[in-house]
């Protein structure tokens, strides 16, 4: 029973995690059409900064407003030199985006090494949960995760920021008729989608390799949860990755973490085929 247990809360914890992850590439790719490239590599600027808070002996919580910092303003100077130029032209930011990760993964090899960064534990120990013990700092992601996307989907669905944003999505040209300056908008977008995938690296350096070349495997995971999940919405991210988490953590506990890998490439490849638009697609 403590296994069946311990595995569900894994599941449930590999579930949040990719959301998290993905959200940012959902954002970006789902609402503006443009499929960054790069998004990995904001994850990793996220982690790195945590690991430059600890070099300096200041605490995790100051690697946010640093990971923010740097998110926001790489991701302004992105969009407003490269991604605006290009959101007709979606091939084009999928093959601009991925030599900017190149360029990215470059300057922080030759700033901090290719080597691996040793980030302190954060709430080390243990917290009874129905008579198993959990590490106390994943029990805390989880709760920080689900009042994140509980606040974001209020936001999305309520605000007057969350309704242009709709209507810039859905008819650009009329949008920008009625006033709408849909050319801030988007940046905005963009820089938010980038900020997110910064503070997802933030939450999980504790807990995962900090290296230069760390967003490769994140670029693919958010890959594959919108295939599963769809462009647009929040159910189909929360979807798609329940069925990605799902599918790796479980196979991976009965098998190998290349089974449950090569899993999740075969669900990919059948939505591609049979359901190319995903569970949820806003079109």
């Amino acid at each position: 029973m403590d296994l069946i247990l311990t595995n569900g809360m894994n599941l449930v914890y590999a579930v949040a995690t990719l959301a998290l992850i993905a959200l940012g590439l959902a954002v970006v790719f789902g609402l503006l059409g443009v499929m960054n490239m790069a998004h990995g590599e904001f994850v990793m600027l996220g982690a790195f900064s945590v690991y430059v808070t600890q070099q300096a002996g200041l605490p995790m919580l100051a690697a946010i407003p640093l990971a923010i910092a740097v998110c926001a303003i790489v991701g302004y100077l992105v969009e407003w030199s490269i991604v605006r130029h290009l959101y007709s032209r979606p091939f084009d930011t999928l093959l601009a985006t991925w030599g900017l990760s190149i360029l990215m993964r470059k300057l922080v090899e030759a700033g901090f090494g290719r080597d691996y960064k040793s980030i302190d534990q954060v709430l080390p120990g243990t917290v009874d949960v129905f008579g198993i013990a959990y590490p106390s700092y994943r029990l805390l992601l989880l709760a920080v995760i689900a009042i994140f996307f509980g606040l974001l989907f209020a936001w999305y669905r309520r605000s007057n920021t969350g309704a242009r944003i709709k209507a810039m999505v859905s008819n650009p040209q009329l949008a920008a008729a009625v006033g709408i300056d849909t050319a801030r908008l988007a940046r905005m977008t963009f820089v938010f989608g980038v900020c997110t995938a910064g503070l997802a690296g933030v939450a999980l350096a504790p807990l995962v390799r900090v290296e230069p070349y760390m967003g490769i495997d994140y670029l693919l995971s958010s890959f594959f949860i919108l295939v599963v999940g769809g462009l647009g919405s929040l159910e189909g991210l929360l979807i798609g990755s329940s069925v990605i988490g799902g599918t790796d953590t479980v196979i991976s506990t009965l098998f190998a973490k290349t089974s449950g890998y090569m899993a999740v490439l075969l669900i990919s490849i059948l939505f591609l085929w049979l359901r190319p638009d995903g569970l949820f697609s806003r079109r």
